[in-house]
């Protein structure tokens, strides 16, 4: 996605290091964010890549309307946030895009959306929050059921609730302990 030159001060002077994200996908429903700071360029974008690999979250994807074809777009309203980025993303009909800025954009084509609406809030100039807020998005959509995904709950009844009318019936046994008490 970026590498930016991150510096730190020190009583000689700045120390420039290089910070890359990477985002890897299959475009089938699996994303994944890396983000690796490093003296040099190559071992930061190494590293982010391998940090970016070993993050792969799997992307639960929907239908707009009917159910025709293969799931296109996200499941439901989802929202993500990180720093002061918040990114909403909304269903969209077949055949409308990925209607997002340029930085979710290829985030949502790596994870497999075809049709999607986004808005975003706040400072979306700094790219890492940028990415890190989309990516926490599509990470959510596993988070929330829908209630298709409601399994069929079957109540088995106490021993209780069972047998509560031999319960409440005296047996015989009963009456003749109580008998021999009372005597």
């Amino acid at each position: 996605m970026k590498i930016m030159p991150v510096q730190k001060q020190t009583r000689a002077g700045q120390r420039t290091r290089f910070k890359a994200f990477v985002v890897v996908g299959d475009g089938n429903g699996h994303v994944g964010l890396g983000v690796k700071c490093s003296k040099e360029v190559a071992t930061a974008i190494r590293g982010a890549i391998i940090l970016a690999k070993l993050s792969v979250v799997p992307v639960r994807r929907g239908y707009w309307g009917n159910k025709i074809g293969k799931p296109h777009t996200v499941p439901c309203k989802v929202t993500g946030k990180c720093g002061s980025v918040t990114v909403r993303m909304v269903p969209a009909p077949r055949g409308a895009g990925i209607v997002a800025a340029r930085v979710p954009k290829k985030v949502l084509q790596f994870a497999g959306i075809e049709d999607v609406f986004t808005s975003s809030r706040g400072s979306t100039k700094t790219l890492g929050n940028f990415v890190k807020a989309t990516f926490n998005c599509l990470m959510k959509t596993y988070a929330f059921l829908t209630p298709d995904l409601w399994i069929e709950t079957r109540f088995a009844k106490s021993p209780f609730q069972e047998y509560t009318d031999l319960l409440a019936r005296p047996t015989k046994a009963l009456l003749d302990d109580a008998e021999k008490v009372d005597a």
